[in-house]
C-alpha cells in the first residue's frame, strides 16, 4: 500500500459517514474525527499506511453499514485486522463496551494500540473545544475512562503517549475546576 491508498480510504471514510455529524452542539461532520486520529499519528511518527489507513476506517464497521468483507476486500486483510480490534460490539450496553475497551486494551496489537490511543485523545480535544450537552460529570467520567483505556495500551510510542498525557491533564485540570 502507498499514499494513494490513504486517500482512497480517506475517500471511502467520507462517503461511509457523509450523513454524520459528531456529538457536539456545533454539528461538525463526523469525517472530521478520522482524519484527526489519523493526523494524530502521522504527528506522532506513525508511517505505517496499514495503521493509517485503519485510523480513517475505525468507525466505519461499527457506525456505518460496512462489512468486513468490503474492508479486506478495498484495504487488505491487516488494515480489517486492527479495525476489527478497534470496533466495538454495537449489540452491547455503553457500559459494557467501555467494560471490554479496558479489558481488551492490552491485548491489542501494537497498530491497534497506536489507533486507540489516537481516538482517545481526539476524542478529549473534542470534549475540551467543542460545546457538548454533557455534564461535567459526565465529562470527567469519560477523562477518567478513556485514562483507563490509555493504560493498557501505552508504552509504544513516546510522542503519543505524552500527548494523550497532556490532553488529559489539561482537560482533568480544566474540568476539575468547573461545578458538575
Amino acid at each position: 500500500m502507498n499514499e494513494k491508498t490513504l486517500i482512497e480510504a480517506a475517500l471511502f471514510a467520507a462517503e461511509k459517514h457523509r450523513l454524520q455529524r459528531r456529538k457536539s452542539l456545533l454539528s461538525i461532520p463526523y469525517i472530521n474525527h478520522p482524519l484527526a486520529v489519523c493526523y494524530i499519528l502521522a504527528q506522532s511518527g506513525i508511517s505505517s499506511i496499514n495503521v493509517l489507513v485503519a485510523a480513517l476506517l475505525h468507525d466505519t464497521i461499527e457506525d456505518t453499514e460496512t462489512s468486513p468483507d468490503e474492508i479486506a476486500n478495498l484495504f487488505g486483510n491487516e488494515v480489517l485486522k486492527i479495525v476489527l480490534e478497534v470496533t466495538d460490539d454495537k449489540t452491547l450496553n455503553d457500559k459494557k463496551r467501555k467494560e471490554l475497551q479496558v479489558i481488551k486494551a492490552p491485548q491489542l496489537s501494537q497498530g491497534a494500540k497506536l489507533l486507540k490511543i489516537a481516538d482517545k485523545i481526539s476524542n478529549l480535544k473534542d470534549i475540551l473545544t467543542h460545546p457538548m450537552d454533557w455534564s461535567n460529570k459526565r465529562k470527567k467520567d469519560y477523562f477518567l475512562w478513556s485514562k483507563q483505556v490509555f493504560d493498557g495500551c501505552k508504552g509504544i510510542n513516546p510522542q503519543l503517549d505524552k500527548l494523550f498525557e497532556e490532553t488529559y491533564n489539561e482537560g482533568i485540570e480544566k474540568l476539575s475546576s468547573l461545578p458538575d
